[in-house]
């Protein structure tokens, strides 16, 4: 009897593929781990569409209406005149719709196919790779986003940029970390994550600053620094080299970013080109996601359908429409001692 080789056709169930690789990112991924990231799935379902492919939400951008808080000082009570009714006043904060699509060939898993679970090899690589392509989205939008100087819709109460200084005052240390966290003003305890480069965790590191927590629910230790959750990304923007090397390091509060999942028309299939190399299989998974800095207006006129990560990075397609204290992301920037 002659074996017949595992297809991929075989081992792939696209209703239970998509959830499982977008479900398994989200695991792999550690701002959704820490809360930098919340999911707000359920919040924009009804126009976003959900990961059902039977509820589908039209359109490139999802509207996420929200009320200012209350102002004007009290009033007096008076028998001989009646108080004043305010009215709340709402603003639109606006997501950008994204879909992404990737395409592999069962060539570069017939190793993997040959002596492992192909739905688990398949689906953990798959996943990996949206991590990795999420974590891009994300440092795209935080640069356009945390980049906008429009007037009246500006986010540089936001930014503390020392990068620009001379000698050490331009360095990463403890008193410019806290002068970092001190731009949210009264509401600075909202932050509770950082994001940095591993020059400089590395730079940390070496005047024995991090201190190291290990999880309840055990794995590796996590680290952290004056008490807020260190996320180690080399995303995180590096521009030159040598002590001239600036850096950015992000700092978060708890939900800062939402994402959201939605569900292509089809987003995943398995095909067969039988005269390609002697025969390949390939295996094509799509996205529809929004990751969004909540109150950060998305206005840009994507050149294709729905927008690029370049795209995300230009500032003049944001707007802030949040008090600026409750946009729980600082951007710092620096550079490190030598």
């Amino acid at each position: 009897m002659v074996d017949t080789p595992t297809a991929l056709a075989d081992v792939i169930v696209p209703s239970i593929f998509n959830p499982y690789v977008v479900q398994r990112s989200i695991e792999l991924n550690a701002f959704f781990q820490s809360g930098v990231i919340t999911d707000m799935t359920a919040e924009i379902a009804p126009q976003f569409g959900t990961r059902d492919p039977g509820r589908q939400g039209g359109g490139t951008t999802v509207n996420m209406p929200f009320f200012n808080d209350l102002d004007g000082d009290d009033e007096v009570l008076d028998d001989t005149a009646d108080l004043t009714i305010n009215k709340i006043s709402t603003g639109q904060d606006v997501a950008a719709i994204l879909m992404r699509g990737k395409v592999f060939g069962a060539t570069d898993l017939s190793a993997d196919l040959a002596g492992a679970d192909p739905m688990n090899v398949i689906a953990d690589r798959f996943a990996n790779y949206w991590t990795r392509m999420y974590q891009k989205v994300l440092f795209s939008t935080l640069a356009g986003a945390m980049g906008t100087t429009v007037s009246g819709y500006s986010m540089a109460a936001n930014v503390y940029n020392i990068s620009t200084l001379s000698g050490a005052a331009a360095y990463f240390d403890g008193e410019a970390f806290i002068d970092a966290v001190g731009k949210l003003g009264d509401m600075q305890s909202a932050l509770s994550a950082v994001g940095m480069h591993s020059d400089t965790l590395n730079r940390i590191k070496k005047d024995d600053l991090i201190e190291w927590v290990q999880p309840s629910e055990g794995g590796d230790p996590v680290p952290y620094y004056q008490g807020k959750r260190v996320i180690v990304d080399d995303l995180c923007p590096k521009t030159g080299s040598g002590a001239s090397a600036v850096y950015t390091t992000y700092l978060f509060g708890a939900g800062a970013v939402g994402w959201g999942a939605g569900s292509p028309k089809v987003p995943t299939e398995v095909g067969r080109l039988p005269l390609k190399g002697g025969g390949q299989e390939y295996l094509v998974n799509r996205q529809k996601f929004i990751c969004h800095i909540r109150g950060i207006k998305w206005g840009g006129t994507p050149a294709k359908p729905t927008a690029s990560n370049s795209e995300l990075a230009t500032a003049t397609n944001w707007r802030r429409v949040y008090n600026a204290k409750l946009i729980r992301v600082v951007q710092f920037k620096h550079k490190l001692e030598q």
